[in-house]
């Protein structure tokens, strides 16, 4: 191409004719439309990376890997030891949407009439429930103890901390009726996601087997509980945490068809009626130690609420394994007999 072909190209005529006033403005122009591109391209990368960090069973760093070892110093290494050889058997069903197969861990007690459901927390499994199965099989009852979808052996792409599985518990208590018989009382205990999961779980329509809930740490709302996460794990002032959970709800609402404010522990405990135990830690920094009293405000139905003195998250048996189990069975004998 010669020189003066170069000339003819329509940039560099654009040049000739143009101020360096108006030529300056335009670079301006393009280089703010460059920056909002790379912005909106690091701010997708970066509610891409939260939300998948956030709702998909990866490896979280801040959360302890489950384990089946139990150390000997362990507070209750007299139920943990019984447990992992107890003989079990395996139940399995669909979840609510049809999609997966969930997966439950069940020890009978030979006649009887009385069910426990132990719903385990956020990226555990159905074992690390079986601290509570010695206690209620004991007790007289027998003892469901499924693995939420997405965690454990059951299948699943997403975590929605507890709206969605809600609905497979519902059918987990279906399940428990065919099997056992509709005489059958129900008691669903839980622990931190799973309790979540369960107090959402009061505001439906359940089955009149379903006679108390024991909610052990649950949270109050999703939205809330993981902009206190987002503060406390990354530590990022809590305005820049509330603006990235803003996104994450809108890209949830394409995923997992709800926006997280909806999913509300609060709204579904004013539809509650039934008998509830809250348990929470007094040092849970995990799940604040003011969403106790949130929830236990919100229920309508009898209830009582024990903030267990030195405990964190997830600890208040392991804390106080005597004050816990005079708890439940003060509880279990007042509402279920």
């Amino acid at each position: 191409m010669s020189i003066l072909e170069v000339g003819k190209l329509p940039f560099l005529r654009y040049l000739r004719e143009k101020s360096w006033g108006e030529i300056m403005k335009t670079k301006t122009k393009i280089l703010l439309g460059l920056g909002a591109v790379s912005f909106s391209v690091a701010a997708i990368a970066h509610v891409k990376y939260y939300y998948e960090y956030a709702f998909t069973p990866k490896h979280k760093k801040f959360i302890k890997q489950p384990t089946n070892a139990v150390e000997k110093n362990d507070p209750l290494y007299k139920e943990k030891t019984w447990f992992l050889n107890e003989e079990k058997q395996t139940w399995r069903i669909k979840s609510a949407n049809g999609k997966y197969e969930l997966v439950a861990s069940y020890i009978p007690k030979a006649e009887s009439h009385k069910t426990v459901i132990l719903l385990h927390g956020f990226m555990s499994n159905k074992n690390s429930m079986g601290k509570y199965a010695y206690f209620f099989n004991k007790k007289g009852y027998n003892v469901l103890l499924p693995d939420a979808q997405s965690h454990g052996k059951s299948g699943g792409k997403y975590i929605n901390y507890g709206w969605r599985e809600k609905d497979d518990l519902i059918k987990w208590i279906d399940e428990v009726i065919g099997r056992t018989g509709s005489d059958q009382k129900i008691v669903l205990l839980e622990e931190s996601m799973g309790a979540a999961t369960v107090m959402m779980t009061s505001g439906e329509d359940l089955p009149d087997q379903v006679k108390a809930i024991i909610e052990d740490c649950g949270y109050s709302n999703v939205k809330d509980e993981i902009i206190h996460q987002a503060s406390s794990v990354n530590k990022l002032p809590k305005f820049v945490n509330i603006s990235s959970v803003d996104l994450l709800s809108a890209v949830n609402r394409l995923v997992n068809g709800y926006f997280l404010k909806n999913a509300s522990v609060l709204k579904q405990l004013n539809k509650n009626y039934l008998p509830t135990l809250f348990i929470h830690g007094e040092k849970d920094d995990f799940v604040p130690t003011k969403m106790a009293y949130q929830n236990y405000n919100a229920t309508r139905g009898p209830k009582e609420l024990w903030i267990v003195k030195d405990a964190g998250h997830a600890e208040s048996l392991s804390t106080d394994p005597k004050g816990y189990y005079k708890h439940l069975n003060d509880f279990l004998n007042k509402y279920v007999g």
